[in-house]
């Protein structure tokens, strides 16, 4: 095997110590008498008093240098050389960079031409993560003012080296995390992050589909001749084993999830916005701000009234139609517990279910509890996929609204409260599933897609109708008239969440929606950030703007 990017077999790794031992010189023969110490302790010379003097010493003195070499220590390494300062600030970069838990350093037969002696000389490392290393070498060793010193160059280290290039130890060659075009995806929360030291990846799809970007190799490196400035390999003296590395691709749309980066920049609170096409549950956008935890996909939150959808679908399964009655007074009243609308407004007497749907009037779904079985909330909402086990090729939390425990419970769960909890995924997967008409579970990675979930009941064909109806009159004349005057017909429901303990209590704003005229659904969670459609309306408005 040839010695530049060979593996040679080595002693245990288990010894860290970097070797003290003095180098073979392979045409030199120690003398006992020699007593020398330090570098100076190796004699000359291979054909006894026979040898041409001349190549005595300069072997004695590629002796010293190889010896500090072998042993780590850059600093009297290089003073053996006829530029001290670079000589030794390389083979420290070296040895630090590769970090060999044992090298040997032989020489060769040195050869005298016009004045100069050269002689060539192998270099073997055990490099724990990169194995063995070995190379050939020659050193040029020549008489100034009587003194003979190692003439220092990149290439003496390494033939392959030039100027300003080190070695170094690299990981494997990691493939691309990819979108739907097949160019790299740029989306940090989506792709996640992968550790400068160990080469692995430590979140996100980098972290999920570790091996099959680097194509395995247990975090096994290789050695790279590399550029000192900016750190960047040159190249590739050894492989790393394993199979191909294969890129992932993903779902994302590079124009739409553009806009939703779009939409929540320059949010100062902690927001997301998850776009999916509903005709296939592709995940087309997934954006959070700031960046790190990926809240689009895996946060938990009270829905608050985005919820109403389910809740409606709930009522309108129970024979509520959207033209009936939907009284919407200022208060509703649960066994003592006292529930509101937002800053307590009330509908008009002749008001009708479509009409709080679309004002967000909670006292009506409040009201309206003693038409559901405790059951009914949690039964409908697994229509929309709601708590299931979710197969989307990235990890994800897929909701949950448990079966009401008390009345109580109930009323607050109707309006997103409560237990009900919710990822902007989640949401974005209802109003997805209104505007398709069935669940399509969402997915981002397709081939790492094992078996999509599928919904254990299904919406009625008259449901979905009435929920477009009312979804649309959000819109036009509801909580969210911020989208009125958008092209693509969007649907909407608004809501303001609340959550922790303060008093008045603090809020999540959510919008979700569809475009009619469009195969896109949303949604969009700005936390703590006050109501849905004053606040959340009009990042939702941005965003579809920017789809066009």
């Amino acid at each position: 095997m040839a010695h530049e990017t060979g593996h040679r077999n080595h002693r245990s790794r288990g010894d860290a110590s970097r070797s003290r031992r003095r180098p073979v010189i392979a045409t030199l023969v120690a003398v006992a008498a020699v007593a020398g110490v330090g570098y100076g302790g190796y004699a000359a010379l291979a054909g006894g008093s026979r040898e041409d003097p001349e190549v005595r010493a300069a072997t004695d003195q590629l002796t010293k240098f190889l010896a500090a070499w072998e042993s780590g220590d850059a600093e009297a390494a290089g003073s053996f050389t006829d530029t001290p300062a670079n000589a030794e600030s390389l083979i420290k970069s070296v040895m630090t960079n590769l970090k060999p838990s044992k090298t040997t350093i032989s020489a060769g037969s040195g050869k005298k031409m016009e004045g100069e002696v050269h002689i060539p000389f192998s270099v073997e490392m055990a490099i724990p993560d990169a194995g063995g290393f070995a190379w050939e070498s020659e050193a040029k060793v020549v008489s100034k003012q009587g003194k003979w010193e190692v003439e220092f160059t990149s290439p003496m280290i390494h033939p392959k080296l030039a100027a300003g290039q080190t070695l170094a130890l690299q990981s494997k060659e990691r493939a691309a995390v990819l979108d739907t075009n097949g160019d790299e995806l740029l989306a940090p929360s989506l792709v996640g992050a992968v550790d400068a030291e160990s080469g692995k990846g430590v979140s996100g799809l980098q972290a999920r589909y570790d091996k099959q970007l680097t194509g395995g190799g247990g975090g096994a490196k290789s050695v790279a001749i590399v550029d000192r400035g900016s750190g960047q390999a040159v190249k590739r003296l050894t492989e790393v084993g394993g199979a191909e590395a294969k890129p992932v691709k993903t779902t994302i749309d590079p124009k739409i999830q553009r806009a939703a980066a779009d939409a929540l920049d320059g949010v100062t609170k902690n927001a997301a916005l998850v776009a999916i096409e509903p005709s296939t549950g592709h995940v087309l956008a997934a954006a959070n701000n700031p960046g790190g935890m990926n809240r689009a996909l895996e946060g938990r939150y009270p829905p608050g009234s985005t919820f109403k959808v389910v809740t409606a679908a709930a009522l309108l399964k129970e024979g509520l139609r959207p033209g009936d009655p939907g009284d919407c007074p200022k208060f509703a009243e649960v066994n003592g517990q006292k529930f509101e609308n937002q800053n307590q407004f009330t509908l008009p007497a002749g008001a009708t279910f479509k009409d709080s749907f679309a004002k967000s009037c909670n006292t009506f779904f409040i009201n309206s509890r003693a038409k559901l079985p405790d059951a009914a909330l949690h039964d409908t909402a697994t229509a929309f996929g709601i708590g299931g086990a979710w197969d989307v090729g990235i990890s994800t939390y897929d909701g949950s609204v448990p079966v009401a425990t008390s009345d109580n419970d109930k009323a607050a769960s109707a309006i997103g409260q409560a237990r009900v909890q919710a990822s902007p995924l989640v949401m974005a997967s209802i109003a997805a599933t209104v505007k398709d008409g069935a669940f399509k579970q969402p997915v981002l990675v397709p081939d790492g897609v094992k078996k999509k979930y599928e919904a254990p009941a299904a919406l009625d064909a008259a449901v979905v109708a009435d929920l477009r109806e009312m979804m649309r009159a959000t819109v036009t004349f509801g909580s969210g008239a911020v989208l009125k005057d958008l092209a693509g017909e969007p649907h909407a429901k608004t809501g303001t969440a609340e959550f922790g303990e303060e008093t008045p209590p603090r809020t999540h704003a959510w919008m979700i929606g569809y475009q009619g005229e469009q195969d896109l659904a949303w949604a969009v969670l700005l936390e703590d950030g006050g109501s849905g459609g004053k606040d959340a309306g009009p990042i939702a408005a941005k965003f579809l703007k920017g789809v066009g």
